[in-house]
C-alpha cells in the first residue's frame, strides 16, 4: 500500500517538471532589450493596462482622502 502511494506521488511530481518550461531567458531578453520603455511596461498591453488602472485607482483614493481631509478641516458655519 505504501508503494502504490510512493509511486503516484512520484510520478505526479515527476509529470508536472517535464510539463514546465524553463522562461527566465525568454523573459531575461525581453526585459533587457534596449528600446526606450520604462521596464514596468515592457511585459506588453498586460502590463500597460494594469499600471494604469494601479495610477488610476491612486490618484483617485489621493484625490478622495484629500477632499475629505479638506472637508474635515472646513469649520461648520453656525447659522443662529
Amino acid at each position: 500500500h505504501n508503494k502504490l502511494l510512493y509511486y503516484k506521488q512520484l510520478r505526479a511530481f515527476s509529470t508536472t517538471s517535464n510539463q514546465m518550461k524553463n522562461k527566465v531567458p525568454q523573459y531575461q531578453k525581453i526585459f533587457q532589450e534596449d528600446n526606450g520603455l520604462p521596464v514596468h511596461i515592457k511585459g506588453g498591453t498586460t502590463d500597460v493596462l494594469l499600471y494604469r488602472l494601479t495610477m488610476t485607482i491612486t490618484i483617485a483614493g489621493t484625490c478622495f482622502s484629500l477632499y475629505w481631509l479638506l472637508s474635515a478641516c472646513m469649520p461648520k458655519s453656525k447659522k443662529d
